[in-house]
C-alpha cells in the first residue's frame, strides 16, 4: 500500500457530457444519461450492466454495444490462462508487519516489526485462500549493503513464515516492501540489485510456490529506470537457478491499474526465459486512489479502474494479478469491491488473482484489516471475498 500518490484522473459521468467520449471514457450503462459515442478510433464496449468505454477500436464515432463481459479483442493473441476460464490462480492477502516500524533499522522483531500470526494464516488456507504477500524491508534483511550478506535472525525468521505458508499448501509471494528504494535513496544501481535477487533467490530455490515480488510500489522514479530494475531482478532470480517460481513485477506510479495503460507502457519489453512473468497492479477505490479513505468513489469505480488494464494486458499478450485492493466497511465499497473482482473473474484468462489488502498481526482496528476473527476488513469482506474462490 501507499503511503502518498499522484492523484490520477478518475472516471466520472460529468465527464462525459462531450460530443463524444475520450479514449477511455463511460460512454454507457444503467442510467447513463450522457452521449454513447465515442472519438474517431474507439468503440463504445459493454462491460456489465453498469458500465460501458470507449476502447480501441473501429473508426468513427459509434454506439455499438458489445455483449461480451470482456473488453474488446486485439490483433495480439492473447496467452493461454493457466488456470481454468473463470477461476483465479492465487487468491488471497498480504501480511503486513515485516516492513513496519520503517526508519527505525534494524530494529527488534517483536517491537518494532513483526511477521504473520502462524493461526491466522491456517484459518485463512481452511477457508479457501490460497496466495499470502509477505512484506519485509530490504534494510534489515542486507543491513550492511544491498549486496551484502544477510542478517541470520531476520532471514530465519522471515523463512519460518514462509516455509509455514507453503508446507501448509499456499503460495507464499516474498515482498520487498521498499518502494524501489533502499535506506530512503532510490536504487539506481541495477547490478547491484540483481545481485540483491540472485542471493535472496538462492535461499527458497528448491521452493516452487513461492513467487518472488520485484519490489513494492515503484513511484515517482525514472520509467527506463523501473523498467530495468524489473529486469535485472527478473536476470538475478533465473540466475540463481530459480527456474520454476513466479515472478510478480510491478510498474511505476505505485503500480496503479487505472494509470497503467498510460505509465508503465514500456514494462511490455520485460523478457523471463521460463516465461513465468505476471505484471502486479495494485488498486484501491477512494477519490485519489491512495487507500487512506473507507469511502469509495461510487459502486461502480472498481470495475471502471481496472478496465483499461484488461485491455493493455490483452493486446499485449500478459498476464496480470492485482496484488492489492480493498474497500471501506459501507455498502457503496462492497458493490465496488464486487464489481472489481466480477471483472477481474470474467477476465480471468489474463488477470490471474487477486489479493486483499492486508492481514497482519498489529493492524488493530484499521479499516482493512483482514485478520481473523475480528479485523474490520474481515468481517465485512470475509464473506464476499470467499466466493471467488
Amino acid at each position: 500500500m501507499q503511503e502518498a500518490f499522484f492523484a490520477g484522473a478518475a472516471f466520472a459521468a460529468g465527464a462525459a457530457a462531450q460530443a463524444a467520449g475520450g479514449a477511455w471514457a463511460q460512454c454507457g450503462g444503467q442510467n447513463w444519461v450522457s452521449p454513447t459515442t465515442c472519438v474517431s478510433g474507439y468503440t463504445c464496449v459493454f462491460v456489465n450492466q453498469w458500465y460501458s468505454q470507449c476502447q480501441p477500436g473501429a473508426a468513427g464515432p459509434t454506439t455499438t454495444l458489445a455483449t461480451s463481459t470482456r473488453p474488446a479483442s486485439s490483433s495480439t493473441a492473447a496467452p493461454s490462462p493457466s488456470t481454468a476460464p473463470g477461476k483465479f490462480k492465487w487468491f488471497g492477502t498480504n501480511q503486513a508487519g515485516g516492513e513496519f516500524g520503517e526508519k527505525t533499522y534494524p530494529g527488534v522483531w517483536g517491537t518494532h516489526f513483526i511477521f504473520p500470526d502462524n493461526q491466522a494464516i491456517q484459518t485463512l488456507i481452511g477457508q479457501g485462500y490460497n496466495t499470502f504477500r509477505v512484506g519485509f524491508a530490504m534494510e534489515r534483511l542486507a543491513q550492511n549493503g544491498i549486496t551484502g550478506s544477510f542478517d541470520a535472525g531476520y532471514l530465519r525468521n522471515f523463512s519460518a513464515s514462509i516455509n509455514f505458508i507453503t508446507n501448509a499448501g499456499a503460495y507464499a509471494v516474498l515482498d520487498p516492501h521498499n518502494y524501489g528504494r533502499y535506506f530512503g535513496d532510490i536504487i539506481t544501481n541495477t547490478n547491484d540489485f540483481k545481485t540483491f535477487w540472485t542471493n535472496l533467490a538462492k535461499q527458497f530455490v528448491n521452493n516452487p510456490r513461492v513467487i518472488f515480488d520485484t519490489n513494492n510500489e515503484y513511484h515517482t522514479m525514472s520509467q527506463d529506470l523501473v523498467l530495468q530494475l524489473n529486469q535485472a531482478a527478473i536476470d538475478g532470480i533465473r540466475a540463481a537457478g530459480a527456474t520454476s517460481q513466479y515472478i510478480w513485477v510491478e510498474g511505476n506510479s505505485w503500480t496503479g491499474a487505472w494509470t497503467w495503460n498510460t505509465t508503465n507502457t514500456n514494462l511490455v519489453a520485460l523478457t523471463d526465459p521460463q516465461n513465468k512473468m505476471i505484471y502486479q497492479m495494485h488498486q484501491y477505490l477512494d477519490a485519489d486512489g491512495s487507500g487512506t479513505s473507507p469511502n469509495c468513489v461510487s459502486a461502480q469505480i472498481g470495475l471502471q479502474r481496472v478496465v483499461g488494464a484488461t485491455q493493455w494486458l490483452r493486446a499485449n499478450g500478459k498476464l496480470g494479478v492485482l496484488g492489492e485492493f480493498a474497500g471501506g466497511p459501507n455498502n457503496v465499497c462492497k458493490e465496488a469491491v464486487k464489481g472489481l473482482l466480477d471483472h477481474l473473474k470474467a477476465n480471468s484468462d489474463v488477470w490471474q488473482g487477486a489479493l486483499w489488502w492486508a492481514g497482519g498481526p498489529w493492524w488493530g482496528d484499521y479499516m482493512f484489516s483482514f485478520e481473523p476473527p475480528s479485523g474490520t476488513g474481515y468481517t465485512n469482506y470475509n464473506s464476499i471475498l470467499r466466493a471467488y474462490i
